[in-house]
């Protein structure tokens, strides 16, 4: 194990990778930074433009990419590129949070947390390519797919349509699928989007034993112990303060559904919230999202924890 390496939280999105990651930088000796590979991303930390939400690196196209990954690691913010973009008070605000989490970094020799769902089809490229530890979430189909339902996001499969070396890789028995999808049908996308996503987790956690793949679930039933356990194995300091930090966050006290507006928020009754999408879908749609994850779902989650 290596103490010192970049660590990597990702994971598909509404799957607790905010919550992870910024539990994980609760250590003092960490800086979090978040999603480099969101297309909406700040120029300041990450000076590529991406394309595609889930943008797949590897080492045929990773000149694009490898060189802006090396700045980053090494605390080296763009701050020309960052003021060039403002184009409001909330940009500017975001522009002092990560000039000081940079310089931070840089001078008390921290270690890098990237928090990006999006790095998830590039997991083994930041492993062999960037040293990193890799922390992968999971969440029940359910709660992601009711997550989606209850935000009223939809995915464009065009995202993974318009990859070809992630097509060619990994995903060209999914495309019939992902052309059909109505575009209005989200409890259909979101399942279709979990099936793909963890596929790809479990054959890969198989290929990369060291990677440490968490179920969000596991994490709100047991969140001391199920991070003392992820600090101990990615060499992190579990401290009181730390502990406290965990507790805070999880605590029955806390809302058990986050508001629409603060869908980043980690302050939650992590207990409360786990049973919510059994309220959010309807039966059929239960059944809908059981019938499309088959094949993966079983890999993470068993017939019990449908019910």
């Amino acid at each position: 194990m290596n103490e010192t390496a970049p660590i990597l939280v990702t994971g598909s999105h509404r799957s607790g990778t905010t919550w992870v990651g910024k539990m994980l930088a609760a250590d003092a000796d960490t800086a979090y930074i978040s999603e480099p590979l969101n297309v909406l991303h700040r120029p300041g930390v990450y000076r590529v433009p991406v394309k595609q939400w889930y943008t797949y690196i590897t080492e045929e196209n990773e000149a694009e990419y490898l060189p802006a990954f090396h700045e980053l690691l090494n605390f080296q913010y763009h701050l020309l590129l960052e003021i060039k973009s403002l184009r409001s008070v909330k940009d500017f605000l975001r522009m002092g949070r990560d000039f000081r989490i940079f310089s931070n970094g840089s001078m008390h020799g921290q270690r890098v947390l990237i928090k990006d769902p999006f790095a998830l089809f590039s997991t083994p490229w930041f492993a062999k390519r960037l040293n990193c530890q890799v922390v992968i979430t999971a969440r029940h189909p359910g709660g992601f797919v009711s997550s989606l339902k209850r935000l009223g996001w939809n995915f464009d499969f065009n995202n993974f349509l318009n990859q070809p070396l992630l097509m060619r890789d990994h995903l060209e028995g999914d495309r019939a699928a992902m052309e059909s999808m109505d575009k209005n049908d989200i409890v259909s996308q979101a399942a279709l989007l979990w099936k793909i996503i963890y596929r790809f987790v479990h054959e890969t956690g198989s290929l990369f034993p060291q990677f440490h793949i968490v179920r969000h679930e596991d994490l709100s039933r047991e969140p001391i112990g199920g991070y003392q356990a992820l600090y101990k194995s990615l060499g992190l300091d579990f401290t009181e303060r730390v502990k406290d930090i965990i507790q805070n966050s999880s605590s029955s006290e806390n809302p058990a559904k986050l508001e629409k507006n603060k869908t980043h928020s980690v302050k939650l009754d992590s207990r409360a919230n786990l049973d919510n999408w059994k309220k959010i879908l309807s039966p059929e749609e239960i059944s809908r999202v059981r019938k499309i994850t088959e094949g993966v779902s079983e890999s993470f989650y068993s017939e019990e924890e449908w019910k």
